[in-house]
């Protein structure tokens, strides 16, 4: 807050919160690179062969526009 010469609370300009249920799913690398989780396993494994299994399993590096913009809502 800001305060004037007659003492009146001036509001600052709102801060840009995090957005929490992308904050939950991505993480921001120490480089800046944002990493997230394949989509498709969560569940319903049997159902895929075990080549896909594979590909799905473990996270990935977001790239583009794409990146830019998951890094501007959490404020990175």
């Amino acid at each position: 807050m800001v305060i004037n010469t007659f003492f009146e609370r001036i509001p600052e300009m709102p801060k840009q919160k995090t957005h929490k249920g992308l904050s939950k799913r991505i993480k921001v690398t120490a480089g800046g690179k944002v990493r997230h989780k394949h989509a498709g396993s969560g569940h319903l494994m049997s159902g895929k062969n075990a080549k896909r299994r594979r590909r799905v399993s473990g996270s990935a590096i977001m790239t583009g526009a794409t990146a830019k913009t998951v890094k501007s809502l959490l404020g990175k």
